[in-house]
This record gives structure tokens, C-alpha cells and sequence, in this order.
């Protein structure tokens, strides 16, 4: 089943320099082998085409299910220079968390129990 990520994760982001920083963090363990077998830095950097200019490294954080992005050259400058409406990067979560990745019904389906999950979700 096709979902976007923020049906299974949750994202924080910010800046440093010119650099956009993404913190990718699986609701459950057993989604994380999904985030790094999809969520790759090239697919990353597609999702953000136009937007990143430089290369997107990916770093993978086991222990927290977490993945972490660096976008090289996509705030325009930085937060002192540039003239981007979110000069530190501060969007660039949502935005990840819109990406739609593949995932099993049976991973989908052991998530419906989610603590915090809105009802409609649940259905």
C-alpha cells in the first residue's frame, strides 16, 4: 500500500548554514527497516528537487529509529543572507512527511493500535 510518511513517522527540521537538517523517526521499531529500504538520500532529493541544490547525505540511527538528512545548499544562503520565506529550514519536515513510500497492509495494520492515532485513521 502506497502511504505518505507521516502516516508512519514523524519529522523535525531546522538549519545550519546553508545545510537543511531532517530528522525522520519511525512511530514503531518495526517500521523503521521501511524508512531506510525507501526513504533513500536520492529519493530524498528528488522529493525536494528545485529546492535542494547540493547533495543530500543520509545517516541511519538504529537505536532511535531514526534516519537523519542533510540538504546541502537549500536555504539559499542561510538564515542571515537568504531570501527564502523559511531561511532555516523549519518546513522542510512537513514537507518530507508528505513523500509516499511503499508499506505491507501487515506493517500498516499492526500500526492501527497507535497510541494518539485519530479515529478516522483507525477505521
Amino acid at each position: 500500500m502506497r502511504v505518505q510518511l507521516r502516516e508512519i513517522a514523524f519529522a523535525r527540521s531546522g538549519d545550519k548554514g546553508d545545510t537543511a537538517n531532517i530528522g525522520l523517526v519511525a512511530f514503531r521499531p518495526s517500521i523503521y527497516p521501511v524508512l531506510v529500504q525507501e526513504v533513500t538520500a536520492e529519493r530524498v532529493k528528488q522529493h525536494f528537487d528545485g529546492i535542494c541544490k547540493g547533495e543530500v547525505e543520509r545517516f541511519e540511527l538504529p537505536n532511535l529509529r531514526a534516519l537523519n538528512f542533510l540538504l546541502h545548499r537549500s536555504l539559499g544562503g542561510g538564515g542571515t543572507v537568504s531570501l527564502m520565506l523559511d531561511a532555516q529550514g523549519k518546513t522542510f519536515a512537513t514537507a518530507l512527511l508528505r513523500m509516499e513510500i511503499d508499506v505491507s497492509d501487515e506493517l500498516l495494520d499492526r500500526d492501527a493500535d497507535r497510541p494518539g492515532r485519530p479515529p478516522a485513521e483507525q477505521a
